[in-house]
């Protein structure tokens, strides 16, 4: 389904709304986007581990008790593309039995106006993203707990009856607090929710240190809670310290992750052609989606899942499969992650974002040895994700918190660059200025 029908088709009547009331004061708002962080991260905490306790059951538990039933007749493969299509299914009668939840395009659009996400979409959207992740699609959880936490916040405006201003920044303290718990960097995070609703920066500049607040208070309690290290969560090669010919490459990776962007875009748009006709038909859309992600993974299994843990298949093992099936795995996760988003299945493509950079970056090192592999693979990962999310200071922090490296000069230089060059590439219809009367 396009951007443009799910934002108007889940318009709801507390979205139409105007918002009256009153302004927080500023010592309450702290105090708010405080409770709203730790909320929001023991939201993730619940959310991270019905994910893996989930996943663990589908992927490991029920294959070995299915072991003994493979034969000649039915290899263990076939059980990849059973799963993701009953995945499917399930995705399906989610969104037929409890409506469509939201994605990111009317996330943006609802905070801009209202400035509130609408909580009874959370129990929808909360099921179909678990059975979508689950189910191997190339969607993270990013989108999903930043729709919870978001509504959590909004909730809370709702119940102190806050006007619009305040409202916004309560929804933005819900939004940060889920990318703070999930990427692990509460700057990075906060930054990453003020910048998402922009085509040309951060804007809503007043939410700035409450975001920053939640984002860190739901850091804390989701690393507590999980026991996940505080750090980077890659392995890179370590690089020599940078020269001025670093930061010309960080330029041209940019310029080449635009480009790789753009295919990207063009691929999802075709894409949303073919799958235009079944956007009503749900049930059917989103089991031919886990099918058709199924099929994918047999040829290239890379595919599979939201790319988190995948990332590191490639950093280690990347320069073992050679420079034209790294492009081509590259290309295989762009129609993965086409087929899982138009097909119904919910969640966010950062992550995903983030692998085909790493694909494309580690293919660009071994044709190009000049290009260090940990230069070529954060630069392409930034270039491609900014390209796509148009946030590229976010990225910048984001990527250089998970890759552990002293590398910001050239992963700033090479977010800027796709930045600059991919201005009217516009996959989030719903991005806008905070005043709506320009883009």
């Amino acid at each position: 389904m396009s951007s443009t029908t799910q934002v108007h088709d889940s318009t709801t009547e507390l979205s139409n709304a105007p918002i009256g009331g009153r302004e927080l004061p500023y010592e309450q708002l702290i105090l708010s986007a405080a409770a709203i962080g730790i909320g929001g991260g023991l939201v993730a905490t619940v959310y991270y581990f019905l994910i893996e306790v989930s996943m663990h059951f589908v992927w490991h538990t029920v294959p070995e008790v299915l072991t003994p039933f493979f034969s000649e007749n039915f290899l263990p493969w076939n059980y990849v593309w059973i799963a993701t299509s009953l995945g499917g299914l399930l995705v399906g009668l989610t969104l037929y039995y409890m409506g469509l939840p939201g994605e990111v395009s009317l996330i943006v659009d609802k905070v801009h106006d209202p400035g509130r996400i609408d909580i009874r979409q959370t129990p929808g959207m909360v099921v179909a993203s678990l059975f979508s992740i689950v189910a191997g699609g190339s969607a993270g959880p990013e989108a999903p707990l930043v729709q919870v936490n978001g509504s959590l916040g909004s909730w809370l405006a709702g119940k102190l009856s806050l006007d619009l201003r305040s409202s916004r920044i309560l929804t933005f303290c819900g939004m940060a607090a889920a990318l703070g718990a999930f990427f692990g960097a509460p700057l990075g995070g906060a930054l990453f929710a003020l910048e998402l609703p922009h085509r040309r920066g951060l804007e809503y500049y007043e939410a700035l240190i409450p975001a920053t607040l939640a984002a860190v208070m739901s850091f804390g309690i989701f690393r507590l809670t999980t026991g996940l290290s505080i750090g980077g969560m890659y392995h890179f090669t370590s690089i020599p310290p940078l020269t001025l010919v670093n930061l010309g490459e960080g330029a041209l990776l940019g310029a080449i992750g635009a480009a790789v962007a753009a295919l990207f875009v063009l691929i999802f748009r075709s894409v949303g052609l073919v799958t235009h006709h079944l956007e009503h038909r749900v049930v059917l859309l989103a089991t031919l989606g886990g099918l058709s992600i199924g099929l994918i993974a047999l040829l290239f299994p890379q595919t599979l899942f939201f790319g988190e843990k995948e990332i590191e298949t490639i950093i280690n093992n990347g320069a073992t499969y050679g420079v034209m099936i790294l492009l081509l795995i590259g290309v295989a996760k762009m129609l993965a992650i086409s087929c899982t988003l138009h097909s119904g299945f919910r969640g966010g493509f950062i992550f995903p974002l983030f692998y085909i950079g790493s694909a494309i970056g580690m293919a660009i090192a071994l044709g190009i040895p000049q290009i260090h592999p940990t230069i070529s693979m954060v630069c392409m990962m930034a270039a491609v994700n900014v390209a796509i999310t148009k946030t590229p200071i976010s990225t910048t922090v984001i990527l250089s918190v998970l890759s552990d490296t002293a590398m910001v000069p050239v992963i700033v230089i090479a977010s800027l660059t796709s930045f600059l060059l991919t201005t009217n590439l516009n996959m989030i219809s719903t991005q806008r200025s905070r005043t709506g009367l320009g883009i």
